[in-house]
């Protein structure tokens, strides 16, 4: 993992297992932030694009959802946009856009992934950090999602699809809210560190979803397209 001034934070955490380093290193990065900006002014993601990316999603997972839940309740006189129920996720990496990728090439891409046997593994949901343009989860540990992240990228480059950014700028989180406008950021980090305290919530990762992605009005929406079992974590 290296700095990258594109990610946020843009340098790593100093240790990639350390709950408390991990959280620490998020909170610092976002409370130093002056400004905030809006996080759906992307060139190239208009209302309606579509790409393939991989996701970690969390249907399952009642816990991580009333978590969510509450922590979009407490924020919700800041009038950023909430995360949709069914749109909780940890983005991986991008596959490339759809007009870029045949079916065929991503029924590869999946036969490779499933080749490598890739092992399930826990994480924790630490609320609560943000970026220039979200408030969102911390997760730990990093170095299974790490790990994650590059075998992904690895089995696009020998199916010859593009592919997503480095993982040394992978930064693992979970959004709950997506800002929508520029902002003063102290009013945000002041509500915001008032749910530090919060247990973490815990979750087990079996799966990883291929999906097609798209935006639309202020949220990610995905249809599934394949799921890769991962093989079941060592005692």
């Amino acid at each position: 993992m290296t700095t990258d001034h594109h990610a946020f934070p843009a340098a790593p955490p100093p240790i990639l297992d350390d709950p408390g380093t991990i959280t620490r290193h998020d909170w610092e990065a976002f409370a130093a932030l002056d400004r905030l900006t809006n996080h759906w002014d992307r060139p190239g993601w208009e209302n309606g694009r579509r790409a393939y990316y991989w996701l970690l999603t969390f249907p399952r997972s009642t816990s991580l959802l009333s978590r969510a839940r509450h922590c979009q309740d407490a924020l919700e006189h800041l009038g950023m946009d909430p995360v949709p129920d069914d749109g909780l996720h940890v983005t991986l990496t991008r596959v490339g856009a759809v007009d870029q990728v045949e079916p065929r090439d991503l029924d590869r891409l999946v036969a490779t992934v499933r080749e490598c046997a890739l092992p399930a593994f826990r994480l924790d949901a630490y609320p609560l950090a943000g970026s220039r343009g979200a408030v969102r989860f911390s997760l730990a540990p990093w170095t299974p999602l790490v790990q994650l992240h590059a075998a992904l990228s690895t089995s696009a480059r020998r199916t010859g699809l593009p592919g997503g950014r480095p993982t040394n700028g992978f930064r693992p989180h979970l959004g709950i809210l997506y800002g929508n406008a520029e902002r003063e950021a102290r009013p945000v980090i002041e509500a915001v560190s008032a749910l530090r305290a919060l247990p973490p919530v815990p979750l087990y990762v079996d799966t990883v979803d291929l999906v097609e992605l798209r935006r639309e009005s202020g949220a990610y929406r995905w249809k599934t397209l394949h799921t890769v079992q991962l093989a079941p974590s060592r005692p």
